[in-house]
């Protein structure tokens, strides 16, 4: 009778490490255990992205051949709500600020996961060492907090990351900033730490600045 193979341990200095480079906010430390960010230019130089957010409107909207035509499709948090015909089907990259359930990473099974929440602290061990992990810049964090004066949604974050590297096309589905509120909760504006209001002014402008960059109504 055959028997299954004992799981390989985790290397306990590993996860020191980690922990350790988390406690003290060490920022290259934590970055060795994750893709470069500069190392994906020339994976997705002259593609296409579709970012899905979570905006509620987008649920009743059928988008989804739109989304999954792109190259690469990239959701955010859990990715909640999601049918094929609104949503579309593949999931190739993630944005994350929360622990992601591994329920979530089966069903969604992305290629990349990045942490695009400036609080370190939160990021899970596992999650880190998942083949394909990415740490989003602090540095992106810092500059968007600066412009918006609160702290970035992960949806911000994202735009922002993707604008950054060398795609042909950036569409955002799913995007009304928070107007039909969102599929991850019941929690209003007033209730999330985000000014979508300003995040709203400041992807429309960027989209103004940036031919590549199209937000997609929910609605459309």
């Amino acid at each position: 009778m055959s028997q299954t193979p004992p799981r390989p341990m985790i290397p306990f200095w590993d996860r020191i490490r980690f922990l350790l480079a988390k406690r003290a906010g060490d920022e290259a430390a934590l970055a060795a255990f994750a893709t470069p960010f500069a190392a994906l230019a020339d994976e997705v130089r002259g593609k296409s992205v579709a970012l899905v957010g979570n905006a509620r409107a987008l649920a009743d909207t059928q988008q989804g051949a739109q989304i999954d035509a792109a190259d690469i499709v990239v959701r955010l948090n859990t990715a909640p709500g999601r049918t094929d015909a609104s949503h579309g089907a593949r999931t190739d990259w993630i944005f994350t600020s929360v622990r992601l359930p591994q329920e979530v990473l089966d069903d969604l099974t992305p290629a990349r996961v990045f942490w695009a929440s400036s609080k370190r602290k939160r990021l899970d061990y596992a999650l880190a060492r998942r083949p394909g992990f990415v740490l989003t810049p602090s540095a992106l964090s810092q500059d968007l907090m600066g412009k918006l004066g609160s702290r970035p949604s992960t949806g911000m974050i994202a735009t922002a990351a993707l604008c950054a590297l060398p795609f042909a096309q950036i569409r955002l589905h799913g995007f009304d900033f928070f107007s039909s509120l969102s599929l991850s909760g019941r929690r209003a504006a007033k209730d999330v730490p985000h000014d979508f209001d300003a995040e709203r002014d400041l992807i429309l402008q960027m989209a103004q600045d940036d031919p590549r960059l199209q937000v997609i109504k929910p609605r459309d």
